[in-house]
């Protein structure tokens, strides 16, 4: 009896951090939207949160440890989705189309503020040590449909699935930060003919 009880306070316990956490990356990502992460103030995080300041570092080290905890549950959001799109047997050119849709609802859902932070910390190399690591699946999972594609004869032998899957995702997220609709919507979809084009088999 007494270890059930142990447990069960252990848990009630763990329950509780992981609310507070919660509640924490809510009111970071909301301020993080409205200001962006340089100049979020973390008293207005913690009063929104409605814990104490100590708790914020407890839980997060430093700002950008928020935004890994975010850019973690984003990426994992967009694999889990691209490969159910992937489960259903599309083309290489839908699945690339597919790929630039979801990096925009990933704007959409950030905001523009956020989503420049959120790129700038993926791509920086001083960002901190996120625990677990990152595998980036949305670049491993295209790399793999592009190398299903070449063993099918849809793609050159000379092309190198993951490079160009990391190629053509760099290149919507940089269309993604430096231009606006209506040109970027005929740029995205140029980069999609234009990355086939550039994976064809040469006769």
């Amino acid at each position: 009896m007494a270890v059930a009880d142990k447990t069960e306070k252990m848990s009630a316990r763990e329950t509780k951090r992981l609310q507070t956490r919660e509640r924490l990356l809510g009111a970071a990502t909301a301020e993080f939207k409205r200001t962006g992460m340089a100049q979020a103030d973390v008293g207005a995080i913690v009063a929104a949160a409605g814990v104490a300041h100590g708790t914020f570092f407890f839980h997060f080290p430093t700002k950008e440890h928020v935004l890994l905890e975010l850019e973690k549950r984003e990426e994992d959001r967009m694999a889990k989705h691209f490969g159910r799109y992937l489960d259903k047997g599309h083309d290489l050119e839908s699945a690339l189309t597919e790929a630039v849709r979801l990096v925009l609802g990933l704007e959409r859902r950030l905001g523009e503020l956020l989503f420049k932070d959120f790129l700038a910390l993926h791509f920086s190399q001083t960002r901190p040590a996120s625990e677990g690591g990152s595998d980036h699946s949305l670049v491993l999972l295209l790399g793999k449909r592009i190398e299903q594609a070449q063993a099918a004869g849809e793609v050159d032998p000379e092309v190198r699935p993951i490079n160009s899957a990391v190629f053509f995702l760099l290149g919507i997220y940089a269309l993604a930060i430096t231009t606006n609709d209506p040109m970027r919507c005929e740029l995205l979809e140029d980069l999609v003919k234009r990355t086939m084009h550039s994976m064809a088999v040469i006769a």
